[in-house]
């Protein structure tokens, strides 16, 4: 892997290094806007107490923290990601922890970490590797983006490793994750493609269709197969058209299916973003990053996997061809983008950056909002909705006092 040379990112590697001191008493955090499911309270407090928010501090023991003039809202969930900080989630257990902290860094506090296609017994070492790290709490489990998509859809996936979704290696890939599968992108088109969607409900996997050439029909099929998510939508798919309105039409107007968006003014023209707000609904929608290596660092070359990547300006390309090659997104640039520049409610975008994916990985009773008992994941932004405090599980990955 090619790093830009004079490139600032992190450098450390393994977590130690990163650790702060977890905080030894409660936290009441005061004057925010907070953003809750209930609406957004306009003077609010959350008081942090260990790991977990809490109703009430024990009286007399709480540090009070002044953060008016901000925004308060829960972290960021992302549930799509390949890496960050010159990292990739197909690298060293090091290499997983560099991604994993840059992310932390801009509010992504709960993290999936996506595989890209490859040979099929590295993919399962890398879910072994992977799933040690989930285990650990470090991660929220493992998407497996390829190798079961299709050859004319493959963006930024080697052809020559590509195959269609044998059930047979579809488990493989499950067990090798050892219960930390999350997701598997499939092109359900292609032959085994709607019996592995039915295994992977089976496993309590989630179903996401995508890198597909699939047609409406098709489509509806592996939705009622059992598929919940749409990867990366209007990505790597065909075009809504009129008279064959393919996935697209299928994915945004069915109510059992949760929609993936890349919100970096790249991958997704706004008027597209509105049309999937408007038809899907806020409850949804997805923001993901679909992050490689670059992310958080700079522009220079990389790999994906087994290919060759240009950042030019922030925008990922494949050397070869040219091909859109993932983003450099951050969460914290994706949340100021949709509320600065494509105008859309600050509670939407929580739903979608928080709730909604909490909701689909069946984490809701830990993460997702601001509410007692929950873990203290929080993000802090300013009038302006750039990042100034990540909290997660009660420590300051980026404290405000400091930053």
């Amino acid at each position: 892997m090619a790093t830009p040379s004079g490139a600032r990112g992190v450098t450390s590697c393994g977590s130690a290094a990163w650790a702060r001191p977890a905080t030894t008493h409660p936290q009441v955090l005061t004057g925010a806007r907070v953003v809750l499911p209930t609406g957004t309270v306009p003077d609010g407090r959350v008081t942090i107490d260990g790991a977990r928010i809490t109703a009430n501090a024990p009286q007399g023991h709480a540090e009070v923290v002044d953060v008016r003039g901000h925004w308060l809202v829960p972290g960021f969930i992302d549930l799509h990601n390949h890496g960050g900080g010159g990292a990739s989630f197909s690298g060293t257990a090091d290499d997983v922890q560099k991604a994993i902290h840059t992310h932390r860094l801009h509010g992504t506090t709960t993290l999936v970490a996506s595989t890209v296609t490859d040979d099929m017994d590295v993919l399962v070492r890398q879910a072994g590797l992977l799933s040690e790290l989930a285990e650990q709490g470090d991660l929220a489990g493992i998407h497996f983006e390829g190798p079961f998509i299709s050859p004319c859809r493959k963006g930024a996936h080697s052809e020559g490793l590509l195959r269609d979704p044998d059930p047979a290696e579809v488990r493989k890939l499950i067990d090798a994750a050892r219960g930390q599968a999350r997701m598997v992108t499939l092109a359900t088109e292609l032959p085994g493609g709607l019996d592995s969607v039915r295994l992977l409900v089976e496993h309590g996997v989630i179903a996401a269709v995508g890198h597909t050439d699939a047609t409406y029909e098709q489509t509806v099929q592996a939705i009622d197969a059992g598929a919940t998510v749409a990867t990366h939508l209007f990505n790597a798919m065909p075009q809504l058209g009129h008279r064959s309105p393919g996935p697209i039409a299928a994915l945004l107007e069915d109510e059992r299916v949760t929609v993936e968006l890349i919100n970096d003014g790249t991958h997704l023209h706004p008027a597209a973003l509105e049309l999937a707000f408007r038809h899907a609904g806020a409850g949804r929608v997805a923001f993901i990053t679909d992050a490689m290596d670059a992310a958080g660092i700079g522009d220079g070359r990389y790999l994906l996997g087994p290919l060759e990547v240009e950042v030019s300006e922030g925008v990922a390309r494949l050397v070869e061809g040219g091909t859109i090659a993932g983003s450099t997104l951050t969460l914290d640039r994706a949340f100021q983008r949709a509320v600065t520049i494509d105008r859309l409610p600050v509670e939407d975008v929580v739903a979608a950056l928080s709730a909604n994916p909490a909701r689909l990985l069946g984490l809701a009773d830990r993460v997702g909002s601001l509410e007692p008992g929950k873990d203290a994941d929080l993000v802090l932004l300013d009038e302006d909705f750039a990042l100034k405090g990540v909290m997660r599980q009660g420590v300051w990955v980026v404290d405000p006092q400091l930053a």
